[in-house]
């Protein structure tokens, strides 16, 4: 099986090119499932929404969307990022935080974001009790003997990239869920691709960053990652508009530990 995992379109501040290239990807491969961990949106406009999850719904496949930061309204409209901050998801609303079944695998979705923050930067990360809960309701669910790969919008822990997450509570969350054994945690918002293991007791869990497809680059040229799945093992591939467009940068065996 294959899964393809995107973050950070910024509609309104998309690159058309890269779009172009990862339309081109999916029609050519048809990967199970594409797993889109936020940041659809610039502003949070329903224009945004309806154009990203349009073109999203386009791909034929099944997507699952998450929230990021940027899918709230801004901070100079308080009432509404307050009191409705999700009511301008249009086309994109019935793929918002969507569990996905397929075989062998569950894709949970796990929000990353808050409304207000006790500090100035409130695009950061940030844990609620009740999203953790809610995730780990939904891995005890999944059928025993599957990957579990968790799908939210910031890193739990820093991985060393540039742009930096500082999740509030995601050290906590990111222990709760290797105990419940989880294999992957998949995110964006730093806009470079990373994968790195996370060990705690004799389990390890990887956490799994999507670079961008927006006009917004960073270390990286416009990425996605390809998880390539065969039974119990994964391997997760960076696919980059550059000289180097796939090379590998993890692989794990199906006890949870690096192959």
């Amino acid at each position: 099986m294959k899964l393809f995992h995107v973050s950070d379109v910024h509609f309104g501040a998309e690159d058309p090119d890269a779009l172009a290239w990862f339309e081109a990807c999916v029609a050519d491969e048809r990967p199970d499932a594409v797993i889109m961990t936020g940041d659809l949106t610039m502003r949070a406009k329903r224009s945004e929404f309806d154009d990203g999850g349009n073109w999203l719904r386009s791909l034929g496949v099944p997507v699952t969307i998450e929230v990021g930061n940027h899918d709230l309204p801004y901070y100079w409209d308080p009432l509404r990022r307050i009191f409705a901050p999700y009511k301008r998801y249009g086309a994109a609303e019935r793929m918002i935080e969507q569990p996905l079944d397929l075989p062998g695998i569950s894709i949970i979705p796990f929000k990353t974001t808050a409304r207000a923050q006790w500090r100035l930067n409130w695009s950061k990360g940030y844990v609620s009790d009740g999203a953790l809960s809610r995730a780990l309701e939904l891995v005890a669910k999944a059928p025993k003997g599957n990957l579990i790969f968790i799908a939210g919008h910031h890193p739990l822990i820093e991985t060393g990239t540039r742009g930096t997450a500082r999740t509030r509570k995601g050290q906590q969350a990111l222990d709760a869920l290797a105990d419940a054994g989880a294999h992957a945690v998949l995110s964006g918002h730093v806009h470079d691709p990373f994968d790195v293991p996370y060990r705690r007791g004799d389990w390890t869990v990887r956490l799994i960053g999507a670079g961008t497809l927006s006009k917004r680059v960073r270390e990286s040229p416009p990425a996605f990652n390809e998880i390539r799945i065969d039974g119990d093992r994964f391997e997760t591939l960076a696919r980059t508009m550059s000289s180097q467009p796939k090379h590998a940068i993890s692989a794990t065996s199906d006890s949870g530990l690096p192959g």
